[in-house]
């Protein structure tokens, strides 16, 4: 499995492409740009099969209507932030000059394995940074989409709507430690980690 990475925004988001041998290809959180998007995809020949969230927040979802409507794909997301697509006091965007808001077909998910056409993954429920935080789990590849709730060396934080760091921390030790610790970590912003790294050097995991 290769990842590209593309750092978007004003942010530095961390939009990530995912794609196999057969260069089938799942979009995660298409944060900004949507044509630094598209044209990767076209650069490197994918199809793309999926287009998924980790969360609604404005700076993961600023390209995201673009996205969704030209590869005439909906969006992989939890139901408990599907009202945030249109919402910029509860995405966040309120906050800035440009309200960011999303109008896309949706296909709501939670915990479990998902089947994304080619792509099989597990799906874990992380809140805290956001009630209704996914990290995509690829257990045959060993590496997790976390989104905002686990950093290389630091954690989501919890002072936006519905944040709750009690939620965070048990979402990182009760869930994503449960995991082997030896799997990468590609989080929503800055560098991936690991989880091994991240339970033994992360200074900001209350234990």
């Amino acid at each position: 499995m290769e990842i590209i990475t593309l750092p978007l925004g004003a942010l530095n988001t961390n939009c990530y492409i995912v794609y196999d041998d057969y260069k089938h290809a799942l979009i995660f959180d298409p944060a900004a740009n949507s044509q630094d998007i598209i044209e990767t995809v076209k650069e490197h020949g994918l199809t793309v099969e999926g287009i998924l969230l980790t969360h609604a927040h404005y700076d993961h979802i600023g390209a995201l209507e673009e996205v969704c409507k030209y590869f005439k794909l909906p969006v992989y997301m939890n139901e408990e932030e599907s009202g945030w697509l249109y919402d910029p006091s509860k995405n966040g965007s309120i906050r800035f000059i440009e309200e960011v808001t999303a109008d896309v077909e949706r296909n709501y998910i939670d915990e479990g394995e998902l089947v994304v056409g080619n792509f099989k993954l597990n799906v874990l429920h992380t809140p805290g940074h956001s009630p209704g935080s996914l990290s995509y789990i690829f257990d045959n590849d060993g590496f997790i989409v976390s989104g905002d709730v686990l950093f290389n060396k630091g954690v989501g934080r919890t002072d936006l709507y519905r944040g709750n760091t009690e939620a965070v921390m048990h979402s990182i030790k009760e869930k994503l430690f449960s995991l082997n610790l030896e799997y990468e970590v590609y989080p929503g912003h800055g560098l991936p980690t690991t989880l091994l790294e991240e339970k033994y050097e992360n200074p900001n995991i209350i234990w």
